[in-house]
């Protein structure tokens, strides 16, 4: 099997091609692309290949830009960070898709349902309908919280994300800390945040923290293949980001 990765996070690009070969040993990769532009160059100068995995967001833009310049007749796995709401409406309408950071038994589950469709699949036949997915991409994504409103006394004013550094979790009361220094006390949990902030700006560095990407200054390895995070303000306390949450955290700073 010929495959092509289109992937813009080099890490994400190894770990791809490390869960693809122990999955299928055979399995060649003929090259990884970081760009629309890379893509569209490459699908164009080269045969079919037999599969693509494709970010949906890339370098330069939207990987659905290839599919306005270039015939794409291969079969297409979407690897993607997208929110919940968007993947619903891709399993609803029989679209592959990998979310990352990618997980081996998701890998097998998805090559193993491109094999048995094998047979759908045509030669220079376009294999998918790039329209309704920017539709469904589209409707499926939600209105995340843009701003906070905060009580202050008697007085009650507003803070947008744009102006949050991080948030953080200290005997059972959530804190939002604003990149000028000031501090709030917010009525919200950690794992309701998550659902509620766009996801390409904040993450949940650790089980007490949830950082905005600009509040990151300094990340450096640490034992047991940890990571230890400096955010800005700094509030002089060791953030540690597990072994565990260490590949998605990895994907999220390069996107």
């Amino acid at each position: 099997m010929k495959t092509l990765i289109i992937e813009d996070e080099p890490l994400a690009q190894q770990e791809l091609k490390r869960l693809l070969h122990r999955c299928q040993p055979q399995a060649e990769v003929l090259d990884c692309l970081d760009s629309v532009e890379d893509s569209v160059a490459w699908l164009q100068a080269n045969a079919k290949p037999d599969l693509i995995f494709m970010d949906i967001r890339l370098s330069d833009g939207s990987s659905f830009e290839i599919f306005d310049q270039v015939t794409v007749a291969a079969p297409v796995i979407f690897t993607t960070a997208y929110n919940e709401y968007a993947l619903q409406a891709f399993k609803a309408n029989g679209i592959e898709y990998l979310l990352k950071p990618v997980e081996e038994k998701a890998l097998r589950s998805a090559l193993q349902k491109l094999e048995s469709l094998k047979s759908h699949f045509l030669p220079e036949t376009p294999t998918l309908d790039v329209a309704q997915i920017r539709q469904l991409l589209q409707a499926g994504q939600p209105n995340y919280k843009n701003r906070f409103a905060i009580t202050l006394g008697d007085k009650i004013r507003h803070v947008s994300t744009a102006q949050i550094a991080y948030f953080f979790a200290e005997d059972n009361t959530v804190f939002l800390i604003t990149a000028d220094r000031r501090k709030y006390v917010i009525n919200y949990t950690l794992d309701e945040l998550e659902t509620l902030l766009d996801p390409q700006d904040f993450y949940r560095v650790s089980r007490k923290y949830m950082a905005h990407i600009q509040s990151i200054v300094e990340v450096n390895r640490y034992f047991n293949s940890r990571l230890k995070v400096t955010l800005a303000p700094c509030d002089d306390n060791e953030i540690l980001v597990s072994r565990a949450r260490v590949p998605g955290f990895l994907v999220w700073m390069g996107e």
